[in-house]
């Protein structure tokens, strides 16, 4: 079970780091575009709009395109983002990878007490 999981997760890594998409880097005003149906739940500035929705603003691009990518093939399961990226094409999906990760945040972390 563990060495199936790691092929496919090898695999999708391979895809995504060798595809012409993932090596173009995305478009950043055509995710604008896309993202109309991700910021729903992420919201235009990547933040989560719902408790059990993530921020992804200044996320990793590759990170993104991973993520997205094992939604629309399965291999993540979430009705919500199946039902989204089912859609996108590889572009789209390079494109609001690039959209959101190109989010400037800024971290702060608590005070020492």
């Amino acid at each position: 079970m563990i060495n199936s999981m790691r092929g496919l997760i090898l695999g999708l890594a391979a895809l995504v780091v060798t595809s012409s998409f993932a090596q173009a880097g995305g478009d950043i005003t055509a995710g604008r575009k896309v993202m109309t149906q991700c910021q729903v739940c992420h919201g235009k500035d990547g933040i989560g709009k719902l408790s059990y929705t993530p921020n992804i603003s200044g996320q990793k691009y590759e990170y993104l395109v991973h993520s997205l990518m094992a939604y629309k093939i399965g291999q993540r399961k979430s009705q919500m983002m199946s039902s989204v990226v089912k859609n996108l094409s590889d572009e789209d999906i390079a494109n609001v990878a690039a959209y959101y990760a190109a989010i400037k945040i800024t971290v702060e972390a608590p005070p020492d007490k």
